[in-house]
């Protein structure tokens, strides 16, 4: 492959190496290094003058250190002449922070809380100054149906736009990534975003690794990724079941859940996109098991796997998880409940096809065999 360079930075090198093994190319030279006061040194060793250039950096680790390498990084290809800047980040930082919150309906949630208690304000109904009657009439009348000001909320930083602006500002071109948390975050570049999805792979891994999935079922563990389980669930010809948690008011609980479906005497498969205290995934294991369900497997996309979520799926109802190597997984190695399936030849097939100008639309069926 000509008038192609792919660099890697600091946070998965394994999988730049994978991708660069899958295209036949050498992983491009770079120097990553941080000055004695931690400040970020990037030097790039290859003339990429007028060529493609693909960076391969995931949001996980030190989320901050690598945000700012890959800015970097990126910013210094576009200074040196880079043809065109792609970046591919595996889990994209800051997914989970979305921009505006919304309601169900899809309305923003207001900012302050209702008032408790109702207040008429004192009003005047005197003209003021040359301010014509009605104008004064209306002013009273919206005036006397406001209350008194709420107290202060304190306001949750949102950081969708901002992530998508430095990229952009830095130099890129577009940007290739795997399973956002968020679909909205797409609509925040100002250049094509392509989301992959890892349906395929997992879909591949159902089919080859766990037996008789025909009669087992997909379960989602919670509404928000519903849509991904279903569409698995359809693929395949399999049920479907839901768990819904809501949000407890008073209890030593933080949600409660509740199963919306049948599993007893099944094998069940929990399919999510991110697994980081493994909180969520584990009670739905639990709730699973404790309706009846035989085994029970997860699915995840991204393993973050933070704080005690090892030691949580190790003693969990959790009987084998299955992730990407979308972020490295070397803290994951001493569990022998934990599979790892391969997403190296989406994002290689990925660059491949956008190199050339083809389309994408082949990565997301899964009949597919991607070699």
């Amino acid at each position: 492959m000509r008038n192609l360079f792919v660099f890697g930075g600091s946070s998965h090198p394994e999988l730049t190496e994978s991708v660069c093994r899958r295209l036949g190319i050498p992983v491009g030279k770079t120097k990553l290094t941080k000055f004695s006061n931690n400040e970020t040194s990037v030097e790039i060793k290859e003339s990429v003058r007028d060529h493609d250039v693909y960076i391969i950096q995931s949001g996980c680790g030190h989320v901050n250190d690598n945000l700012v390498e890959l800015l970097i990084m990126i910013n210094a290809c576009k200074i040196a002449s880079a043809k065109r800047i792609i970046a591919v980040i595996p889990y994209f930082p800051y997914s989970r922070q979305a921009d505006v919150p919304h309601k169900a309906s899809g309305a923003p949630l207001p900012r302050l809380p209702p008032p408790t208690e109702p207040v008429t304000p004192k009003i005047t109904t005197e003209p003021v100054g040359n301010v014509p009657d009605y104008v004064s009439a209306q002013l009273v009348r919206r005036l006397e149906n406001q209350t008194e000001k709420s107290p202060y909320r304190e306001w949750l930083a949102r950081s969708g736009t901002l992530v998508a602006d430095l990229l952009t500002t830095a130099g890129a071109d577009h940007i290739i990534t795997m399973d956002l948390h968020d679909a909205q975050f797409q609509g925040f570049f100002d250049c094509p975003v392509d989301n992959l999805a890892s349906r395929p792979c997992i879909i591949k891994y159902i089919q080859l690794q766990i037996p008789n999935y025909q009669d087992a079922v997909i379960v989602s563990p919670d509404a928000g990724g519903a849509k991904r389980a279903t569409s698995i669930a359809d693929r395949l010809q399999m049920d479907f079941a839901l768990i819904h948690k809501e949000r407890r008011k008073i209890s030593t609980q933080r949600h409660e859940f509740m199963l919306v479906g049948d599993v007893r005497g099944r094998d069940c498969i929990l399919v999510d996109d991110i697994c980081d205290t493994s909180y969520t995934i584990t009670k739905a294991a639990k709730l699973l098991r404790e309706n009846g369900a035989k085994k029970v497997y997860a699915i995840v996309s991204h393993a973050l796997l933070s704080a005690n979520a090892m030691e949580n799926i190790e003693n969990s109802m959790i009987d084998e998880m299955v992730v990407s190597n979308s972020i490295p997984l070397n803290h994951t190695l001493r569990s022998s409940k934990i599979k790892v399936f391969d997403v190296a030849p989406i994002f290689s097939e990925a660059i491949r096809r956008i190199h050339f100008g083809e389309s994408l639309s082949m990565l997301f069926d899964a009949s597919h065999e991607l070699v």
